[in-house]
C-alpha cells in the first residue's frame, strides 16, 4: 500500500537535492570554461587551482578582512556561517591559533551531529522503509542500509562537488576513506579477531571496488566525463547489487540441497559451510529476543496507563537509566556531551522501529513531529534559503508549514491513542528519513565550508584535508563499529562491511555528484587534478586493493595478525608520502 507513496516522495526529495545550490553556482564567476558562443555548452570545472580566496594569506593581516569581503570566491554562501569572515574579520589576526582550535572543536561537534543523525535516525528509518517494502535482507543491505551507513560520505561528496573549489575535498575524502577503511579498519579487525574470510564474497567485493577505483582513475586522467559514462558509473552499482542477489540465491539453493540430503549423507562438504556465509542471514547483534526478554522483566504485572505528559517526557529522555548504570565512565562522559544534540534530534525526527511491539509509536511526540519536522526542513534546506521566503511576497513559507503541521497534528492526536499505533504509522518512517536526510545535507555543507576555511588558513590543499580530516571524521564511526562487531565474534560481517560500504560510497559519491552538476548545467563535467597528490592517492588505493587481492588468496583466505600489521604499516607509509608531497618534499621535476 505504501510502496507507491514511498517511491514518489523519494523522487521528490531527490529532485530537491538536484536543484539545491543552483542559486549559489550561478553567482560564482569562472565556474565554466569560456566557450566560443553563448550557444556552446560549457563544461563544469570540478577541481580548480585558481581559487582567488587562497591568496588571502599573501596579503597583510590588516587587509585580509577587506580581501575576504571583496573576493567573490570567499562568499561561501552554501553554509549557514561564513567561516572565512569569522576567521579574518570577527577575530583578531593575532588569535589565529585560537581560531583554528575553536574550528577543529566545532568540526568534531559537527561530526558528532552527523554520526548521531545517521545512526539513530537515518538508518533505523531506512530499515523500517525496507521492511514496509518487504525487501529481502540482501537487497536491503546493499541498497537502503548501505545508503544509511554511507550517508555522511555521500552528502559530503555531493556538497563538495557542487562547488568548483572544493571538489578536491570529495576526491580526497572518498579515496582517503577507501584507503583508511581497507587498511586501518580491516587491519584492526584482523588484529582483534584473526579469522578465515568468506572467499567468494571477498573476491567479489574486491573486484568490484578495483573496477570502481580504476574507472574513477580514468575519469581523473582524461579530465572529463559525459552523461553516458556517469550513468554507466552508477549502473556499475546496480550490477553489483544484482551480483549479490544472484550469488545469495545460488548459495541458498546449494545450502537447501545439502540440508535436504543430510539424512542420507552424514558428512557435509566443508565448502558449503563458509564459502558464502556473509550473504546468509546473520544473527541480530542488537539481541532482539534477549532485549525483549530483558525489557519484559520491567513491565508492570497489572495494567498501567501513563498520562500523555509522562509518555512525552519519557520519549524525550535520551538517557536509559539501566544502561547508564552498566556503562563505563568514558561512555557516560561522551553520553553527556551528546545528550543535548540527541534531545534536539528527538524533538524533530520521528523513528519507526518494526522490531518493537508498538513500533516506537509515541502519540504526543509523533504529533509534535508533524509540527517540528516541516519547520526544520524549511529552515535548513539549501542552508536556510527558504527560511525567509515569502509566498507572493506577503505570507511567509515557514508560517504556512507551521499552520499545516498544527492542523495535521490535531487530526492525528484526536484520532489515535497512546497504546496502539495507527495504520499509517509507517509514513512517519518516511518523514523521519526526509528530515534526517535534509539535516545530514545541511551539516555536510557546514563541514565542507569549515574544511575549506581551514585549508585557506593553513595553506593546505583540499585533497589533503579530504583524505585526512574529512575521511577520518566520516570513517571513525565505521572503524569502532566494525572492531566491536569483530570482538563480538562476527569478523566476517565486519570485513564485509569494510569493502561493501565503500563501493557504494565511491560509486554514488562521485557518480551522483557528477550527475547533479550535469542536470543543473546541461553540460559535460571536467576535472582538474590537484597535482601529484591526486595520483598518489588513487595509486595507493589501487595498490592496496591489488595487494589484498593477491595476498589473501595466497594465505588461503586467512586474515591473521601479520596481515593486519601489514595493512597498518601500508597506511602509515601512504600517509607519510601524502604529507611529504603536500609540503613539497616529494615532487616531480
Amino acid at each position: 500500500m505504501f510502496r507507491d507513496v514511498y517511491l514518489s516522495l523519494l523522487l521528490v526529495l531527490f529532485h530537491q537535492q538536484v536543484t539545491s545550490g543552483s542559486h549559489v553556482l550561478g553567482k560564482q564567476p569562472g565556474f565554466g570554461l569560456p566557450g566560443p558562443s553563448s550557444n556552446t555548452p560549457q563544461a563544469v570545472m570540478f577541481a580548480s587551482s585558481s581559487d582567488e580566496c587562497d591568496l588571502v594569506m599573501n596579503v597583510s593581516s590588516a587587509d585580509r578582512c577587506t580581501f575576504v569581503k571583496n573576493t567573490p570566491d570567499c562568499n561561501m554562501e552554501d553554509g549557514f556561517i561564513n567561516y572565512l569572515r569569522v576567521a579574518f574579520c570577527l577575530l583578531s589576526p593575532n588569535l589565529t591559533p585560537l581560531t583554528i582550535t575553536l574550528c577543529i572543536i566545532w568540526l568534531l561537534f559537527l561530526f558528532v551531529i552527523l554520526g548521531l543523525t545517521a545512526s539513530k535516525f537515518f538508518c533505523p528509518n531506512l530499515s523500517a522503509i525496507s521492511t514496509s517494502l518487504h525487501l529481502t535482507h540482501n537487497v536491503a543491505g546493499v541498497t537502503f542500509l548501505a545508503l544509511g551507513n554511507g550517508a555522511p560520505d555521500i552528502f559530503s561528496a555531493v556538497v563538495a562537488f557542487s562547488r568548483p573549489h572544493t571538489a578536491g575535498l570529495a576526491v580526497g575524502a572518498l579515496f582517503g576513506a577507501g584507503i583508511f577503511v581497507t587498511t586501518v579498519v580491516a587491519g584492526s579487525v584482523a588484529l582483534v579477531k584473526p579469522f578465515a574470510v568468506a572467499s567468494r564474497p571477498f573476491l567479489r567485493d574486491v573486484i568490484f571496488y578495483m573496477v570502481a577505483v580504476f574507472w574513477t582513475f580514468l575519469m581523473l586522467y582524461r579530465g572529463t566525463t559525459t552523461i553516458g559514462e556517469t550513468l554507466g558509473y552508477l549502473g556499475l552499482y546496480v550490477v553489483y547489487v544484482l551480483t549479490v542477489i544472484i550469488s545469495a540465491y545460488i548459495y541458498n539453493r546449494q545450502k537447501h540441497s545439502v540440508n535436504s540430503s543430510v539424512q542420507s549423507t552424514p558428512h557435509v562438504p566443508a565448502e558449503f559451510h563458509s564459502s558464502d556465509s556473509s550473504d546468509d542471514d546473520v544473527p541480530n547483534l542488537n539481541g532482539g529476543t534477549i532485549q525483549q526478554e530483558y525489557e519484559s522483566e520491567y513491565r508492570p504485572l497489572l495494567p498501567y496507563s501513563e498520562s500523555t505528559t509522562k509518555v512525552l517526557l519519557r520519549s524525550l529522555n535520551p538517557v536509559d537509566q539501566r544502561k547508564w548504570r552498566r556503562k563505563s565512565w568514558s561512555w557516560r562522559v561522551l553520553k553527556v556531551l551528546k545528550t543535548p544534540v540527541e534531545f534536539l534530534l528527538l524533538l524533530c525526527i520521528p523513528v519507526v522501529d518494526p522490531d518493537k511491539e508498538d513500533r516506537n509509536w509515541c502519540r504526543p511526540l509523533n504529533c509534535l513531529h508533524l509540527i517540528t519536522a516541516p519547520l526544520v526542513c524549511v529552515l535548513t534546506l539549501q542552508s536556510g534559503l527558504y527560511g525567509g521566503y515569502m509566498i507572493q511576497g506577503e505570507f511567509p513559507l515557514w508560517l504556512l508549514m507551521l499552520l499545516l503541521g498544527l492542523f495535521l497534528s490535531a487530526i492525528v492526536f484526536c484520532t489515535t491513542t497512546n497504546d496502539r499505533p495507527p495504520k499509517y504509522h509507517p509514513l512517519f518512517a518516511l518523514l523521519g528519513f526526509v528530515v534526517s536526510a535534509v539535516l545530514i545535507s545541511a551539516v555536510a555543507s557546514e563541514v565542507v565550508s569549515l574544511l575549506h576555511m581551514l585549508g585557506v588558513v593553513l595553506s593546505l590543499s583540499n585533497t589533503v584535508l579530504g583524505l585526512t580530516l574529512l575521511a577520518w571524521g566520516n570513517s571513525i564511526g565505521d572503524c569502532f563499529s566494525d572492531i566491536t562487531i569483530a570482538r563480538q565474534g562476527y569478523p566476517r560481517m565486519a570485513i564485509s562491511a569494510c569493502f561493501g560500504g565503500i563501493i557504494f560510497n565511491m560509486l554514488f559519491g562521485v557518480g551522483l555528484g557528477c550527475l547533479v552538476q550535469m542536470v543543473k548545467t546541461h553540460s559535460e563535467v571536467q576535472f582538474e587534478s590537484e597535482g601529484l597528490l591526486t595520483w598518489i592517492l588513487a595509486g595507493s588505493l589501487g595498490l592496496s586493493m591489488a595487494l589484498s587481492f593477491v595476498i589473501v588468496p595466497l594465505s588461503r583466505f586467512h586474515l591473521g595478525r601479520t596481515y593486519g600489521i601489514f595493512l597498518l604499516v601500508f597506511y602509515a607509509i601512504f600517509l607519510l608520502i601524502a604529507l611529504l608531497t603536500e609540503f613539497g618534499k616529494i615532487h616531480v621535476t
